[in-house]
This record gives C-alpha cells, structure tokens and sequence, in this order.
C-alpha cells in the first residue's frame, strides 16, 4: 500500500512523522505508514542483548579481565565473532604497535555500522523504541521505534546519495540532539561516507575551521534549535561558516521550527528531498578500519584535532561498555543527557544503544528547564531506568531544594552514571542519596574522546563489590592502566600516584589525527613509550582503585568538556592591542573549571581597558563558543617567563587560586620581581570584584 501513495502523502508522512520538527505536530507515538522487508539485507535475528561471547559465559569479572589483558586476541576476537553482525568475517584480530601509534582490529572483515544498529533489530523487533525525543517542551515526546529510524536513515542515506555523497567523503553535522540528528549519523555509516558532528553551540568561525580541515563535502543542518525556552537560528550561523569553505556542495537543511530562514543556492530542504527518495538504501561494506566519523577536540595547542575513530573496534567497544558499565537490561530506557556534539552523545546516546537494541532518550532541553526539576520529571514520565549526566549539572542543581527532586517518582532509576570530570564528593552524595535514594549504584567514569567509551568505572565488577565515592576505580576489559613517573619510570605498587597511561592497545582507541599522524603519535605515545599517554593524572589507591587528579597539560575541563587554553590565546591575540595572553584553568564550584585570561596590553595613550575586556569576550565568542568566554580578565603589564622566554602558567595559577603562599621556585625566572606586580593586581581586581557583589 505505501508503494502506491503520492510523492505529497509521503511528505505529509515524513513531516508528521519520524522527522517531525514542528512544535504543533507532535506524536507520542510514530505511525507505521511504511512497511519494509530487510531480507535483503542479508542479516539474522539477533539476541535482543547479545552475551558476552559463549566462549566466555560463566566467568567472573576478574577471570574475564585478567584474560582480556593476557590474551586480548582471544577475548575480543570471540566477542567481536558473535557480538557484530559481519558481511565478511574478520581473519586477523589485531595487529597493533603502540609505540608507533599503529592500531588495527579485526582486519579481513567487513561490516556496516548502520545494519547493526538498525537492521538486525528490525529483523527481530521492528516495533520496539528506538530513541524517545525528551523535546524542549515537557510532555511534548516523539518515540520512535526502529522500523522509523531504519526508514527515515535510509531516505537520508538517499538524499545524500542522490546529491553527490559517496563513500569516503567527509559530511558536517551541525544538528540539535534530534532524531534526524541520529539518522543523518546513520545514514553517513549507511553509505560509507564519514561524519563530523559539531556542538550546534560553536561559532561560524569554529564549525568554518573544522569543515575545512576535513574538507567536508556537505552540512546538514537545522533552520533553528530550540533550548531552554530559547530559539538559536543555527542556519545563519552556517551561512557565515560556508562562505569560507570552498569543499561545501550541499547544506541540507532541516526544519525544527516553523519559522522560514533564508535559502541560496547550495541550500536544500532536507524533509522534501527526503520525501522523493527509496526508503530502502543498500548499506555499503565497510573494511574494519574505514573511518566511521571525526570528531574535534582540543589540545594543548591552538587547533583542534580531528579524531579518527573507524568502524568495527568502536562500535564494540561502545556497545559493550554501555551494557557492562551500566547493567543495562533488555526493556531498559536509557538516559543519557550528553549532546550528540561530543563523543559521550556518540557512544551512550547513539551508538552504543543503538547497537544493544535499546531504547535511548535524546535530551533536547536544559537542567533547569522550566524548573530545576526537569531531569527528575522526565525520569517519572519517560520510566528512565540508567541515568548519565555530567558533574557540572549536579553541581548545579544541588543548589536548589531538594523538593525539586523528591516531589517525582524516581523509582525507575536502576543505575546513575557520572560523566565528563571527575565528581567532587558533594555532587557524589547528593546525586547518590538524593537522586538515587541511596540505592542505585553511581558509576562515575572516566574516558576521552581518544578511547571512544568508558575506560575505567566502578563496573563492571564482581557481584556485590563496593563503591568509592568520587572515584572511577576499576579497569573496564582490556584496559591496562599505568602509572608513570616523571622520568619516565613505571610506579610500581598503591597508594603511588602518576601520569595515567594505558599500556597495551583496545578495540575502541582513536586511530589518528585526521591528517596529521606524527602529531597523534607525539601527543600520545611518545611521552611514555610503549604506553598511551592520556594526558591526566592519576592516584592509585592501598587497594589498587583509581582515582582521576586532574590534567597534566594546558587544557583545561569546562562543564565536562576540553578545551585547550592555546585555542584561547590564540583568540585573544587577535586583538590588535592584546601583545600577549596567558590562560589558565581555574576550579569552579558548578562548572569544575573555568579559564582565567591573564592579558597584556599595549601602552596606547587613553585605551579603555572595559571595552577592550569587553571585544575580548566578543572575539572568544566569536571564534570559538560563549562556553570558552573566560570568566576572568586581569590586565598585566607583563607574565612570569623564564630565561628562554616560557611562561610560568603554573605560577600564574597559583596567583589566580590566591594560593601565593607556595608559589615554589621563581629563581629561573628571567625578573622575578614581575610575581609581586601580578599579585599586587590580583588584590585590587578582587577587592573590585567584591565591591560589585
């Protein structure tokens, strides 16, 4: 029947339905309007949660990791056999050397990520919920089962075909947390093509920079996000990016407001090409190590990087970690509130989910919207079972009375997940006590975009086995954590602390810096080799749990998410009458860290430092995002720097800190006397400061 409808019955259907994007149109509910057959795909029913592997049912959680870490061959290589759904069968399970930044897993086999996290459900379950769209409005819902979302990627996947996009080609994604977000990622993996999605918070300057190091050939994009209440037009934001990026054929460009936005000529709406293209889309096959998207984060020097991560390792490793990390069960809803725009929303809301078979929420709001009970009021309406959110929200919240929190019914709630920072002990307590009842077991993990899931967590552990508040304490399978000294040396023993390394490849690794592989390799194994270098410290406690201490180079955590305080300076130089800048990180009781600009200024006769403060602000906004905005300015005549001409950041994060008392060695400074002018400053920017409040 859906074979004979007209071209604008199924626009109607495609608006009202799957994709939906209007505040008006809403269901609770997707109508099946379109059936699909994927025998043709070629792929078996699938467990609804796949075990571990039958080779290694049975085992305890020491037995399982021990045999990950000595025979990683074996332990991956069952799981990865029954676990995926491949199209060609893997010959070789690894061939790695991690001294030279060289990771393969599973070569000879082939796979399409979007068949395993679409296909192989509708196969088994084709009505089951895929994504439930928490919308920014309360109560205004859309659920989505996977039979939709395989349909609604498989028209994307057209579209994007029909207009030039071929396997191998680079797409930007600049999308709210959407349904149509998740199928324009699936229907990237569908073809082969290779995402890079941006935070729809970034600058036109930002997206333009990532667009042009990955050379995307493509944006898909909203007219407008809609968030806490507000209307971001995101489409004016891409219009200025394009400008300055030759490689762009195409934005598509979806509608999540009714609101018009203006059309030129590379623009085309998305839901109406969408509308004339074949629901059924042939997934392409995928070597093993084919990119499966970028994504770009920060370093310690100005430019972004692009982490490469490919396709079956990752998928995976994300698919396993979202099951043993969180006791995720068949049935379960899964609530991760990340944003799509970094790698948390990569792995927890789409492909780790997704490929379980679960149903995964997609948060579209804020904590505090309209009310600072808006996380507890989804739990109770949408029955969310796990619940991961970053330290910076609780800390936020633990503000408010905890009415906010006990007036829902939270009884849903089986585990709570910590994510981004490390979790102070406060945050931890209420979070656990309050939000949890004291019931639910808190995972606070730790792991980067570079490892592409959860690396080290309270579980999976043995049964009943405790919990540390604030800390990630045990090894998730494979990962065998180092401690290294400062020449260099392994950290034999507990109670020891160091720079965390990981010493032995796993499947969900980043492969490289797109384009630049002797900057991957530096970054992060030459430090310490034979060793991944992570870039944070760590404490190893007497009984051997880990505990994360913060980083060790110039990036620092805003809200979970890094930034690189070069990419600041870098910014902020830009000004004409800004010589010189130092940022630093400094902690913050919701946000964790917060930049702190210590800047130079020319002698320019009547120069009126508030409004250059001001353009600042401006150009860190512009050029990057309002989060990276730092929260302090202080004028300088000058920075500590040392002989050779580094600056002592370490001694201007003490000052910041007001921690002057210690501020260690400043005999290798080329005039020492610079510290006290500094410090003299700070006194009157705080005593200023204080007047204000």
């Amino acid at each position: 029947m859906a074979a004979h409808r007209s071209r604008s019955s199924v626009l109607f259907l495609v608006n009202k339905g799957t994709v939906s994007f209007r505040k008006d149109s809403y269901q609770r509910c997707v109508p099946l309007h379109f059936r699909r057959t994927v025998s043709s795909t070629g792929v078996k029913n699938r467990e609804l949660l796949p075990r571990l592997s039958s080779t290694l049912a049975g085992r305890t959680y020491t037995e399982l990791y021990e045999l990950s870490v000595e025979n990683s061959e074996r332990f991956w290589g069952s799981i990865a056999k029954e676990r995926l759904t491949w199209i060609r069968p893997f010959d070789q399970v690894k061939d790695c050397d991690i001294s030279k930044g060289r990771i393969n897993w599973f070569l000879g086999g082939q796979l399409n990520v979007s068949v395993n996290c679409l296909d192989v459900h509708v196969a088994s379950h084709p009505d089951k919920l895929a994504l439930v769209w928490e919308r920014d409005e309360p109560g205004t819902e859309v659920k989505v089962t996977y039979r939709d979302l395989l349909e609604t990627t498989c028209r994307l996947a057209n579209t994007l075909k029909s207009h030039g996009i071929q396997k191998g080609d680079q797409v930007a994604i600049y999308m709210p947390v959407s349904p149509i977000a998740v199928a324009a990622m699936l229907a990237c993996a569908r073809i082969g093509a290779v995402h890079t999605v941006v935070f729809a918070g970034f600058s036109s300057e930002a997206l333009a920079g990532r667009i042009q190091d990955a050379q995307c050939k493509a944006v898909v994009t909203c007219n407008q996000a809609v968030r806490g209440g507000r209307v971001i037009n995101l489409k004016t934001t891409v219009d200025a990016a394009v400008k300055s990026c030759p490689s762009i054929t195409h934005v598509f460009v979806a509608q999540r407001t009714t609101n018009t936005v203006h059309m030129g000529e590379l623009d085309i709406p998305l839901e109406e090409a969408m509308a004339n293209e074949s629901a059924e889309c042939p997934p392409e096959p995928m070597e093993s190590e084919d990119m499966l998207f970028m994504l770009y984060t920060s370093g310690s020097t100005g430019k972004p990087k692009g982490i490469v991560h490919t396709q079956a390792g990752y998928l995976l490793y994300a698919s396993l970690t979202h099951q043993y990390v969180f006791d995720y069960r068949p049935g379960d809803v899964f609530g991760c509130v990340a944003d799509i725009g970094w790698v948390t929303g990569h792995s927890y809301v789409v492909y780790g989910p997704l490929c379980n078979g679960a149903t995964t929420v997609l948060f579209e709001s804020t904590p505090v919207y309209p009310d600072p009970g808006r996380y507890w009021e989804t739990v109770q309406r949408l029955g969310i079972n796990q619940f991961y959110g970053a330290p910076t929200a609780i800390r936020l919240l633990l503000k408010y009375d905890e009415s906010w929190v006990k007036k829902y019914d939270r009884s849903s709630l089986k585990t709570l997940g910590s994510v981004g920072e490390p979790i102070n002990h406060e945050a931890w307590d209420w979070f656990y006590n309050v939000v949890g009842d004291g019931r639910c077991p808190l995972v606070d993990t730790w792991w980067q975009t570079e490892t592409g899931g959860v690396c080290i967590s309270p579980r999976p552990s043995e049964e009943g086995a405790e919990i540390r508040p604030a800390m990630a304490m045990r090894p998730f399978f494979g990962i065998e954590p180092a401690l290294m000294g400062e020449k260099g040396q392994k950290i034999i023993g507990n109670d020891v602390t160091g720079a965390l390394c990981v010493s032995q490849p796993w499947p969900g690794m980043a492969r490289t810096i797109y384009g630049d592989h002797d900057r991957f390799v530096d970054a992060y194994f030459k430090p310490y080799p034979g060793h991944y270098f992570t870039g944070d410290g760590a404490y190893r406690s007497v009984e051997g749990y880990y505990q994360i201490t913060g980083r060790m180079d110039d990036v620092i955590n805003i809200s979970g998410h890094r930034l690189g305080t070069a990419e600041i300076e870098d910014a902020l130089d830009e000004h004409p009458e800004v010589p010189e800048t130092a940022v630093i990180g400094i902690s913050h009781d919701i946000k964790g860290e917060v930049p702190f600009a210590f800047v130079v200024l020319k002698e320019t006769a009547g120069l009126d430092q508030s409004a250059v403060v001001k353009q600042l602000k401006d150009l860190v906004a512009t050029k990057i995002a309002k989060y990276a905005v730092p929260d302090h300015f202080l004028i300088v005549k000058r920075l500590p720097k040392t002989r050779s001409g580094k600056i002592m950041r370490r001694i201007l994060r003490k000052i910041a800190m007001e921690e002057t008392e210690n501020l260690g060695d400043v005999s290798t400074l080329d005039d020492p006397s610079v510290v006290k002018e500094i410090i003299d400053t700070h006194i009157q920017y705080k005593s200023q400061l204080s007047k204000k409040k």
